[in-house]
């Protein structure tokens, strides 16, 4: 893929979890809040974080699957 789209990538992933950290922090979740914003810097586009191609992949997974068992975990609390 062009870098461009890495680009695009981590401005969205940056926006997004900055979201996700604003409203963890309006319900006084703090500690989700926290690493909302973590991530948020983690995947900033402005300052790059190097960690080599094979650690961005293992980040990565461990972020989908993070996000996937939060997904579940918040429905599971709804029902």
């Amino acid at each position: 893929m062009p870098y461009g789209y890495y680009e695009l990538i981590r401005f969205i992933t940056f926006v997004v979890f900055g979201y996700f950290a604003y409203e963890a922090g309006k319900r006084n979740k703090n500690d989700i809040a926290f690493a909302y914003g973590a991530l948020a810097v983690l995947f900033q586009p402005f300052l790059k974080i190097s960690l080599g191609r094979t650690m961005w992949n293992v980040v990565d997974v461990l972020v989908a699957v993070a996000l996937i068992v939060s997904v579940y975990i918040s429905r599971r609390r709804k029902v």
